[in-house]
């Protein structure tokens, strides 16, 4: 009980974001013409916020599915390197590991990384209870913005800009806070160049392929930049 209550001290900050992308998230499925236990489903088996946003307009387009499997290698990816770092933490857990894997969110990331235990924790309790929470935050945002689309007179219009706004407050905080300019300076080139070449039906697979690719290669100079400055 007490890990439980530390917890949820941890991961309430997590409750507000979660419920309203959340209700976006539920609401779109909706409008779109999906049953609301879909919602529930992608809350529980895919967790990834930004993706499920982006992936509804797509499943509306009948994007083939390997597209999307790529597409979302490609916008969570990001989730490759940092868990890396935690690859021993949770392989000590035993049969929660496969689940902290899955739940390893940006959003749980940031707590794992700073928490501070209180004295006499189960610490890896408390590292479960955290990724269960906000896991649970999600899964109540998304299945009430899927109740409030099927079953309440509520117009969705103009929710799928919460896709846009999320990614464009993802990228001015990491403009803002990042010391090298690099990942976002070829983030921008690369989507602006292949845009204007292939269109906006087929820029985005090209575009980040190139981008992930350049920054690999340029991982040194970024890491340099990135200790330098």
């Amino acid at each position: 009980m007490r890990e439980f209550r530390f917890s949820l001290r941890q991961t309430f900050p997590i409750f507000f974001t979660y419920l309203f992308i959340g209700i976006a998230f539920g609401m779109m499925m909706s409008e779109s013409g999906y049953a609301p236990w879909w919602s529930l489903i992608m809350a529980v088996f895919i967790f990834a916020g930004s993706m499920q946003i982006v992936m509804v307009p797509l499943l509306t387009a009948g994007t083939p599915l390997p597209v999307l499997a790529l597409m979302t290698l490609f916008i969570n990816g990001r989730h490759l390197f940092y868990g890396l770092g935690f690859i021993e933490r949770f392989r000590k857990m035993g049969w929660r590991y496969p689940y902290m894997v899955l739940t390893l969110t940006d959003e749980t990331y940031s707590i794992l990384c700073s928490v501070r235990y209180e004295e006499g924790l189960d610490h890896q309790r408390a590292d479960f209870l955290i990724a269960l929470i906000n896991q649970c935050y999600w899964i109540f945002g998304c299945a009430l913005g899927a109740f409030l689309g099927s079953y309440l007179n509520i117009s969705a219009e103009g929710i799928d800009f919460s896709a846009t706004a999320f990614f464009l407050v993802v990228v001015v905080n990491q403009w803002t806070q990042a010391r090298s300019r690099l990942p976002a300076l070829c983030g921008f080139v690369s989507a602006l160049v292949f845009l204007l070449v292939l269109g906006p039906d087929h820029f985005l697979i090209p575009a980040l392929s190139v981008a992930t690719l350049v920054l690999v290669l340029l991982r040194d100079r970024i890491r340099r930049e990135e200790r330098s400055a």
